[in-house]
């Protein structure tokens, strides 16, 4: 007599259906952002900024990131992590993936004639990043416990475990992400991200009704829905952390990335009483930061003492003729 036919297994069919019946709710049930279990409402929001911050770089994950990816039929995230960065309003974005190429060729093609006149593309206009975002991303095991684990115990009268699971290779997605100053290397923010199941449309959330489309497949599988989903949750933590920080910049006129550029740690700087000398003759030392009447012409050779201030891209200085302010990016160290 068969396992099927017999007593004991006749005794086990109804918990064998409620069992079978909890893993479909299970599949069914809301997305889970960072392991707190909120509502599906909750995983399609988007943090903000009121304003950006700066200019933001997204740098491609490293090459065994990528290959796991590939194995699950996804490719690189920083397109659609770029998507979620601007949604939230948080900083620019500047383009350093596979179109970096693209803009460097018109620029070649401009730098040999090629372009018809007055197309206004050269040299000195790419605006810098003022931060770059790393992201990477791990998986759990997906045999590590839960309803599929007690399950697959009962052999081959429930071998459509997977099938109730929604077929996931993995079941669930943990991403990390850390943001650098790019001028002096500092990591200004870190977090994490986690999350579970699948029924999450995050195109719809960013782009509304076919927003999917935009992200291939991080929309429309059910392994991209749980990538995406933990890389929207890892940046909503990161913009909590970072949209009300003193120490990021946002500037009030002007481009954010101008102001940040001000204020970061500048290249070369020095401390007050430190000699400097221009990089080249005719460096003008100017009344205050905002230029205005010239105190000194400067040469060469010419040393100034820094005073310890700067403003603006301009640094406070001691010369011959007077204080004055040069601009920081035309003076070196002696």
């Amino acid at each position: 007599m068969r396992f099927a036919d017999s007593p004991r297994a006749l005794r086990q069919l109804p918990l064998i259906a409620a069992l079978a019946a909890l893993a479909c709710s299970g599949a069914a049930s809301a997305q889970t952002l960072g392991g707190a279990g909120g509502p599906a409402g909750d995983a399609a929001k988007v943090e903000k900024c009121d304003a950006p911050k700066g200019t933001l770089a997204v740098v491609e994950p490293q090459d065994a990131v990528l290959q796991a990816l590939l194995k699950i039929g996804l490719q690189s995230p920083a397109g659609m992590i770029r998507l979620i960065i601007q949604q939230s309003n948080c900083f620019q974005i500047v383009e350093r993936g596979a179109a970096f190429q693209n803009l460097m060729q018109e620029r070649s093609l401009a730098a040999g004639g090629q372009l018809q006149g007055g197309q206004n593309i050269g040299q000195g206009q790419m605006v810098a990043a003022d931060f770059v975002v790393t992201p990477s991303v791990v998986f759990s095991n997906p045999n590590a416990g839960g309803i599929g684990g007690g399950l697959a115990g009962f052999g081959g009268a429930l071998g459509l475990v997977g099938v109730l699971a929604g077929g996931l290779k993995f079941k669930e997605a943990q991403t990390s992400m850390t943001m650098a100053d790019t001028r002096s290397g500092i990591q200004v923010a870190a977090a994490e991200g986690s999350a579970q199941k699948t029924d999450f449309n995050i195109g719809a959330a960013l782009f509304g009704a076919g927003g999917g489309a935009a992200l291939g497949g991080y929309a429309n599988t059910a392994e991209g829905k749980i990538v995406s989903a933990s890389f929207l949750d890892n940046w909503n933590k990161i913009v909590i952390a970072i949209r009300n920080n003193p120490s990021l910049v946002q500037a009030k006129a002007g481009p954010a990335s101008q102001a940040n550029a001000a204020a970061s740690v500048k290249a070369g700087a020095g401390s007050a009483g430190d000699v400097f000398v221009p990089k080249i003759a005719g460096v003008k030392a100017y009344r205050s930061a905002a230029e205005g009447a010239v105190v000194a012409t400067l040469g060469r050779t010419d040393e100034v003492i820094y005073a310890g201030e700067e403003q603006d891209g301009y640094m406070k200085v001691e010369t011959s003729a007077g204080t004055g302010w040069v601009k920081a990016i035309m003076m070196r160290k002696q």
